[in-house]
């Protein structure tokens, strides 16, 4: 009896042990995981094809078997002959590195990406040229101001010049709609943005763009509560569950919508085949909602964007579009004269909540898999005119408006 009572004892530990490995391994191979709160049920955001998969900071041996780090020491920059700024030493910040590659995702991410580059859903054949040196800062920007053309759809484009949809696009630009903005603010949905206290500073811009279901709404402190824009994409449009038609969070301000295109068909081509055929719930709002501005993004720009990232990478990017982000901050560097960006660099907050609203984790919600978001977050960075200590300290880029560009 002692002997089988001894047995029994063994067992259980053996059990509990193997129970512990398990729990282990699980938390190790994870690929994210939702846990919603009761207060943000209704604002959950549902991916577009892996929207939500990005990378995670796992560095890999480079040439000489040096690690590849997505962040790197921030070091004090002063052409030759300038004096250093009187600030204190920045070697200890970790910031965006903006030579980042594809060999900073971790292994599924590689795979996620490579799939996707054999992939091609949107027929992208890029024929353009790899610019063999890196561009300066003021060289990018031109080809921001001058390649990039945020326009939105309007009614003299075909097939939108009949009369099926001569009420629906608003009669006015969009440029008058928003006037001519000073200071702006650009404000990511990261998880990040929880805790950080910035919603009175950004709240203090002439104006704010937030994505897709963003809420404000009880994250004041740390978000705001201004919108001027709201950008959203065409499934947040579609998808019954986002309740686009009746929320109230889409009712307010100038709401833009983007769909992705083959890659750089025209107008009538993109319009017979959408990614996410949104066009009924569209004129469904601007008959609820006729005196609010709602704008289709011309589908034309997107690629135009994507073509300055592939340009300037040194290696291939996802044949997928920019990200909403990505798209936000081009759309307000054309409207405004200055762009303080939050948290599209991540700072000493970062973690692995992708969303500030809501408690899906995933640690690939830094570097992308189905958007070039590394990329263009290395080009953000390159284009950065504010310090680094600002993105260690709040994930805050400053970026110049395109209209004050010379070139």
């Amino acid at each position: 009896m002692v002997h089988i009572n001894l047995l029994k004892k063994l067992m259980y530990v053996l059990l509990a042990f193997l129970l512990f490995l398990t729990i282990c391994l699980w938390k190790e191979t994870r690929k994210g995981y939702y846990v919603s709160f009761k207060s943000e049920t209704r604002s959950f955001q549902l991916p577009r094809t892996l929207e939500k998969w990005g990378g995670e900071l796992n560095p890999d041996p480079g040439p000489k078997g040096r690690i590849q780090d997505p962040v790197q020491e921030a070091q004090p920059t002063t052409a030759p002959g300038d004096k250093a700024k009187p600030k204190k030493a920045l070697s200890s910040l970790k910031v965006w590195n903006e030579d980042n590659s594809s060999k900073n995702l971790i292994p599924r991410l590689q795979k996620v990406r490579k799939n996707y580059l054999n992939m091609n859903k949107y027929n992208v054949t890029y024929t353009g040229k790899r610019q063999t040196t890196k561009l300066s800062a003021g060289e990018l920007l031109c080809q921001l101001r001058d390649r990039v053309n945020v326009t939105m759809i309007r009614e003299t484009d075909v097939p939108f010049n009949t009369s099926e949809w001569k009420t629906y696009l608003p009669e006015d630009e969009i440029s008058g709609k928003m006037g001519h903005l000073g200071r702006c603010a650009v404000v990511s949905s990261a998880g990040s943005m929880k805790s950080s206290h910035l919603g009175p500073e950004i709240d203090s811009h002439d104006a704010v763009l937030r994505f897709n279901g963003a809420p404000t709404e009880g994250f004041q402190n740390d978000v705001g509560e201004k919108t001027t824009v709201r950008l959203i994409n065409s499934q947040l449009v579609t998808v019954e569950e986002q309740h686009f038609l009746k929320g109230s969070l889409y009712n307010n301000g100038i709401l833009i919508v983007w769909d992705p295109s083959p890659y750089h068909s025209e107008i009538p081509e993109w319009y017979k085949k959408p990614d996410y055929n949104f066009f009924a719930n569209y004129k469904q709002h601007r008959k609820q909602h006729p005196d609010q501005p709602f704008y289709i993004l011309n589908p034309k720009m997107p690629w135009e964007l994507w073509d300055i990232l592939q340009e300037n990478s040194p290696e291939d990017i996802q044949p997928n579009p920019p990200s909403s982000g990505m798209l936000g901050i081009v759309i307000m560097m054309n409207f405004c004269d200055q762009v303080d960006v939050y948290e599209f660099l991540p700072s000493k907050r970062q973690t692995d909540i992708c969303h500030y609203y809501q408690r899906f984790h995933d640690s690939a919600c830094t570097m992308g898999a189905y958007h070039p978001l590394l990329f263009e977050k290395n080009l953000v960075k390159h284009i950065n005119q504010g310090d680094d200590e600002d993105i260690y300290n709040y994930g805050k880029v400053t970026l110049p408006g395109l209209r004050n560009i010379k070139c």
